[in-house]
Order: structure tokens, then C-alpha cells, then sequence
């Protein structure tokens, strides 16, 4: 390797020694207040496929397209909230609109009779989400000091996904109690949205800013480039990893497809976003200590044998398994990527840093979600599942070369 393309002796894996403190109080409230938020869009989200098909009479393809659509504008809007919270340097502003704004449209999923209105709400949720997204990482960042970051990331996500867990469990015993009316457990999802925005309104306290300036541009050509290899580097990788990994959505398909009840449905995400809390934070502390590298390519094993799951079962056994087992991949890479870019972004940068790495990762997902649905409609459930596995397996191999091709040093 020449001098001139050997990366950064940062790139990526540039770790600080751990130091032995307890994360600041704002860390804890920002994640529950991730937790409250993810219990109302959990509430809708794990009974929207079934909405979209069974009471709406949507095409899987169609759930598909609007889900990709959906979730890639919550990434596409994160690169100018990003980018307008370090310009403004009000980060937890631009987070407290974006819980509001996802919180006063949720019921509108309730009083949709057809696509008009619930494409509505889906895509203001989403923009909602798109607003408090990297503001609130790059607040994070702020907030935390530098050797502790692996570990504040792995422990919002955790408590994001507690939240994700709870919202799913509180609609199936909703459905059972209220003989499936899915309408009224969407009205119930309101209070826990405004509990959020709340809470992050009279709870966390922002730092002040310790730049001197802030970038009159931020995403010019010129901060574009002071972002450096190393981050970019990063940022195509999360989107590799977006692209091997198609939206949840199909899993819940997944499990009506396989004669779970419908009641029973959401069931499916309480037991992957329980996995997936219990794994979130222990990683996030091993990737303050470990090379990120080894977490992803494990990360991505786990994903392979998640899809051949789902693709060969027959039953709720071979479908748990491959529950579980997704959820563990989520643990161990999803906090990990965003600490990631923590690590590589210069202080008056950072919400834009996450905007764009969210971009990247916005457009892989509806690309992901487009495949995935015509590809159930077309060839079915298990080819579609196996499509799943055989691109996470090019992103290990691409790791892997990217990995020889650029070794980094493990700073413990």
C-alpha cells in the first residue's frame, strides 16, 4: 500500500481507552424518551401490513413500495436536519419538532379509509422522524464524552428497542381484548407520542456550544470533503448493510403466511426487539474495547442464518429461530455503526455527518423493500428470503476485502 491511499490511522477502529464513569443523565432520558416514541409507532407498525392487506385490500407489492418510500424519507430528511442543527446549533429544537410532528399524526393511520390518507400519515410520521433524527445523534455525541460513545449509542438503541418490544405487546393483548379493531388500538398509540415529545422538551438540558464557529454551509463541497475517508468509508458500509437487510415488514408477512393468528402477529416483533434490547448495549460496550470489523462480519453471519431461517420454515419454530437470530444482528450492529461515525466526524460537523450517513442508508432501504416485494409477489416468501442472504453474504465478502485492502489498527 502507498502512502498516498494508506487511510487515516483512525479509520474506524481508532478506539479510546475505556474510562470507568457512568454515562450523563441526558444519555438516559434521550433514550427513554426513544423508548416512549418507539412504543407508539410500534403499537401501529406491527399491525400496518395487516391494515394495508387484510382491511384496505393493499398488494404486498404496494406495502412494500410504500414502506421503502416511507422509510428512506425519514433518511433523506436527516441530511438537512442534520445539516440545519449544526448551522443553527440547536440541536434538541429540531429533535422536539420532529417527535411533535411524528406524534400529532398518528391518528391519522386511525381514520384512514384508504390509501390517500394512510400514505399521508406514513410519510409525515416518517418526515417526523427524519427531523429529531440526527440532531438527536449528533446531541448524543455532544453530550457524551469520546471513550463512553460505543456504550451511549448501544444503550439508546437499547432502550429505543425496549420500546419497540412493549408497542408490539400492548396492540396483541388490544387486538385480544378488543376483538381485533385495529383502528382503536391506533388511537391509543397517541399517548405514549406526546409523553415523549414532552419529556424531551423539560428533560434534557442541550450543552452549550464549544465552537468557536459554525459552518455557514454545511453540506458545501468544502465540509463535504473535511468529513475525510474514514467516514465515508463508514458510510458505505451502512449502506451495504441496509441493502442485505429488507424492512421487517416481510417478517411480519412472514409469520400470517405461516398460519400465526393475527392477534398473534405482533407477537413476532415483541420477540425479535427483545433480543435485540438485551444484545444492544452489552455490544455497544464491547465496541468501545474490540475492532468494529469483527462485530460486523459476525453481525452479517448471523443475518445469513436469519434469512435461511425464514426461508426454509415451515413452522413457528424455524420462524422464531430466525427471529432471534435477526434480532441479535441488530444488536450488534446497528448502535456500533452509529458510534462509528461519532468517532470519524469533526465536532462542527456531526449532525450533518449522520444526515448523510442516513442517506446513503435511506436509499439501499428503498431499494431493499422494492426487490423484496416483487420478488414474494413474483418467485415467493423463501426466494425472497434467500435473495436476503446471498446479498449480506457479498457485504461479508466485501468487508472482508475492504478489511485486507485497509487494515486498521485496535487501539485498546
Amino acid at each position: 500500500m502507498t502512502p498516498s491511499t494508506k487511510p487515516p490511522s483512525n479509520l474506524i477502529t481508532q478506539l479510546n481507552p475505556p474510562v470507568k464513569s457512568k454515562l450523563p443523565k441526558s444519555i438516559w432520558v434521550l433514550g427513554i424518551v426513544s423508548m416512549l416514541m418507539d412504543i407508539s409507532s410500534e403499537m401501529i407498525h406491527s399491525l400496518l401490513p395487516l391494515f394495508m392487506v387484510g382491511t384496505l385490500g393493499m398488494s404486498v407489492f404496494v406495502v412494500g413500495l410504500i414502506d421503502g418510500i416511507s422509510e428512506s424519507m425519514t433518511l433523506i430528511v436527516k441530511v438537512f436536519s442534520g445539516a440545519a442543527s449544526d448551522r443553527l446549533g440547536q440541536r434538541k429544537r429540531l429533535a422536539v419538532i420532529g417527535y411533535g410532528m411524528s406524534a400529532l399524526t398518528k391518528p391519522l393511520f386511525a381514520l384512514s379509509q384508504g390509501m390517500g390518507l394512510l400514505i399521508t400519515a406514513r410519510l409525515m410520521d416518517r418526515v417526523g422522524k427524519g427531523i429529531r433524527g440526527a440532531p438527536r445523534d449528533a446531541l448524543i455525541t455532544d453530550i457524551t464524552p469520546a471513550p463512553m460513545r460505543g456504550a451511549a449509542f448501544g444503550l439508546r438503541q437499547s432502550l429505543d428497542t425496549v420500546g419497540a418490544f412493549i408497542g408490539p405487546l400492548l396492540a396483541t393483548v388490544l387486538m385480544l381484548l378488543w376483538a381485533n379493531d385495529i383502528r382503536l388500538v391506533f388511537w391509543l398509540a397517541v399517548i405514549p407520542g406526546i409523553a415523549a415529545m414532552a419529556l424531551l422538551l423539560f428533560g434534557v438540558q442541550e450543552p452549550k456550544s464549544t465552537q468557536s464557529k459554525r459552518p455557514n454551509n454545511p453540506i458545501s463541497k468544502t465540509n463535504l470533503q473535511r468529513l475525510g475517508l474514514s467516514y465515508w468509508w463508514v458510510v458505505g458500509l451502512g449502506g451495504v448493510f441496509t441493502l442485505a437487510r429488507f424492512s421487517e415488514a416481510f417478517v411480519l408477512l412472514r409469520a400470517q403466511q405461516l398460519q400465526i393468528p393475527m392477534a398473534y402477529v405482533p407477537l413476532v416483533m415483541v420477540a425479535m426487539n427483545i433480543v435485540y434490547a438485551a444484545c444492544a448495549y452489552p455490544f455497544g460496550k464491547l465496541s468501545d474495547r474490540l475492532a468494529p470489523a469483527k462485530l460486523l462480519r459476525f453481525g452479517l453471519v448471523v443475518l445469513i442464518l436469519a434469512d435461511l431461517c425464514f426461508a426454509i420454515s415451515g413452522s413457528w419454530v424455524g420462524l422464531l429461530a430466525g427471529v432471534v437470530l435477526w434480532g441479535i444482528h441488530m444488536g450488534m450492529t446497528q448502535g456500533l455503526l452509529s458510534a462509528m461515525i461519532a468517532g470519524c466526524a469533526p465536532a462542527d460537523l456531526r449532525g450533518t455527518a449522520f444526515g448523510f450517513f442516513n442517506l446513503v442508508s435511506g436509499v439501499a432501504l428503498l431499494l431493499a423493500s422494492v426487490i423484496a416485494g416483487l420478488l414474494w409477489e413474483s418467485l415467493g416468501a423463501a426466494f425472497t428470503f434467500y435473495v436476503g442472504a446471498f446479498f449480506a453474504g457479498l457485504a461479508l465478502l466485501g468487508l472482508s476485502w475492504f478489511s485486507r485492502r485497509f487494515p486498521t489498527s485496535n487501539a485498546n
